[in-house]
């Protein structure tokens, strides 16, 4: 799953995000651009709620990687 951060989230609204994920047992690797924030979470995402995690304030859009089942 990635997560994409508006291009105006702070460092504040990140730690949130961020936050979110560990409180879920999730792991996330940051990819920090020039003009944008990708969180990549890792693990078993399906239990996710992506409308919850789209809602949150500075994420921008959020991506679930399809299985290749």
């Amino acid at each position: 799953m990635l997560i994409i951060m508006k291009k105006n989230a702070d460092e504040e609204t990140l730690r949130r995000v961020k936050q979110y994920l560990v409180d879920r047992d999730f792991d996330f690797h940051q990819s920090t651009g020039a003009n944008r924030v990708i969180v990549g979470v890792i693990g078993d995402t399906a239990s996710i709620d992506i409308p919850a995690l789209e809602s949150l304030p500075g994420v921008h859009v959020v991506y679930r990687i399809p299985d290749e089942s």
